[in-house]
């Protein structure tokens, strides 16, 4: 009688936080997601009742101390020569590291891609693969062409096998390996189609394994849903060494790098960029760019100065408080915080006066920006006072400080930067909190008003 065939075992995976279980149930019991669990085949493996073959004792990986890990010789980081690129990444690319560079449909992941394999190839005399899913050569080289990418080192190569790609790799041995993009691969240890949860994590692990063994840095694009977060598993953001996101808003020109996980620098810091019909543009000064276009004299204006990572960057706030016809106000915010927002209303009104809880309260972030530090608080505070006495703000002055829910205006940290920022664009006049006022800061012609708390602010902003 003939064996009957071994029956695949399956497994039925959540897409948001990695759990996987015999059954299918509505919703994960791990993250309280529904409708997130997937199924999908396991690779071939061990068994239940078969027992691991035991190590021979010469293959067996033997432990070396920390002490010779530190002393030995740490190769130098790629540096990219895309210095806002540079910046992000905390350096350059680090050897054997794994990257995930995620960003919507159409924002410029492969265009970003193109130019920075151009800019490895000047300090590197090794080939970079450049592995692309979704284009053929040809479609990929004339992409190439019309940025700028003209390095005889950059090796395209379309295939969407991970098996051959990596095999490709072994041979070339390339400074750097580019996966565009991780959705469309798949491996034949694994039935399901590509894309699939179990097929994302499968390549993934593949090519870390690969970056970690031959020390090559590996950068994988991958595709972001339309709620903003990376498609695929989310060990896959626990697997790579760095997470980067490319964003910016629909109809602007403009983009935005920044890191959401970094084992190997900062995820404070940010990278401009411009697109144009040549390619992208790295914009050196933010913070001219953010206020190119800011009114002069309108009521609800307020310049602020931020700091992304060490960089300070000057940004406009806007607000508006209208009437609300609806009994309740409305809070509606772009690239700030909805709650933060709400809690600065409620100081408003308690310390200052002004009766707009049951109004409704807009605020935007001029430029795409997205701010999250409290050193922001301030400038977002008098915005709204301005828009409510429809007065408008002096526009040669910055505002600087965190507020308080007693009303007091708390010290900020790189006061010298920004207002040394704040100097160089024009402006004349920068309110901040008391505490900072204490610091010396010379060799910068600018005024500072310290600032005690909300009541100190409204007499000074409207006397």
């Amino acid at each position: 009688m003939a064996k009957l065939a071994k029956k695949k075992r399956s497994l039925f995976s959540c897409t948001s936080c990695g759990h996987s279980q015999v059954k299918w149930t509505g919703k994960c019991p791990t993250c309280n997601e529904w409708d997130s669990l997937v199924e999908e085949e396991q690779a071939p493996g061990l068994g239940k009742g078969v027992s691991t073959p035991s190590l021979v004792k010469n293959d067996a990986p033997l432990p070396i101390s920390i002490v010779e890990v530190c002393e030995e010789q740490i190769d130098e980081r790629f540096l990219t020569h895309l210095p806002e690129v540079d910046r992000v990444l905390g350096g350059g690319f680090v050897p054997g590291s794994l990257v995930l560079l995620g960003g919507e449909p159409g924002i410029g992941k492969s265009t970003l891609l193109s130019q920075l394999l151009q800019g490895v190839s000047k300090s590197t005399e090794s080939p970079l693969l450049y592995a692309s899913g979704e284009e053929s050569t040809t479609q990929a080289g004339l992409r190439a062409k019309r940025v700028g990418v003209v390095s005889p080192q950059v090796h395209l190569l379309a295939e969407t096998n991970i098996e051959k790609i990596l095999a490709a790799a072994h041979h070339s041995k390339p400074a750097l390996l580019a996966i565009d993009s991780i959705q469309t691969m798949h491996t034949d240890r694994l039935d399901s189609i590509p894309g699939s949860v179990g097929q994302v994590r499968e390549c993934a692990s593949m090519l870390m394994s690969f970056a970690k063994s031959n020390n090559v840095p590996t950068l994988l694009i991958g595709h972001v849903t339309k709620e903003g977060s990376l498609a695929g598993p989310k060990t896959l953001e626990h697997l790579v060494d760095t997470v980067l996101h490319f964003e910016g808003e629909g109809g602007s020109s403009f983009r935005l790098l920044r890191a959401i996980k970094n084992r190997f620098g900062s995820t404070q810091e940010i990278g401009v960029f411009e697109m144009r019909s040549t390619g992208l543009q790295e914009v050196k000064n933010p913070s001219e760019l953010f206020l190119a276009e800011r009114p002069i004299q309108a009521p609800g204006s307020v310049v602020v100065a931020s700091a992304e990572g060490n960089r300070p960057i000057l940004v406009e706030i806007q607000a508006l408080v209208a009437s609300s016809n609806a009994g309740f106000g409305r809070r509606t915010s772009n690239g700030f915080d909805n709650n933060r927002l709400s809690l600065l209303i409620a100081v408003l009104e308690r310390h200052g006066g002004f009766d707009i809880l049951g109004q409704d309260v807009f605020l935007n972030v001029a430029g795409g920006l997205k701010l999250s530090e409290p050193a922001t608080d301030l400038g977002v505070l008098l915005a709204l006072a301005s828009s409510v006495k429809r007065s408008p703000i002096d526009p040669h002055t910055i505002v600087i400080g965190e507020v308080g829910l007693a009303g007091e205006i708390r010290a900020v940290n790189m006061v010298e930067a920004r207002i040394g920022e704040a100097a160089k664009l024009g402006f004349k006049t920068c309110l901040l909190p008391t505490a900072n006022c204490k610091q010396k800061i010379s060799g910068i012609d600018i005024k500072t008003v310290p600032i005690k708390n909300v009541q100190a602010l409204l007499e000074h902003a409207f006397k």
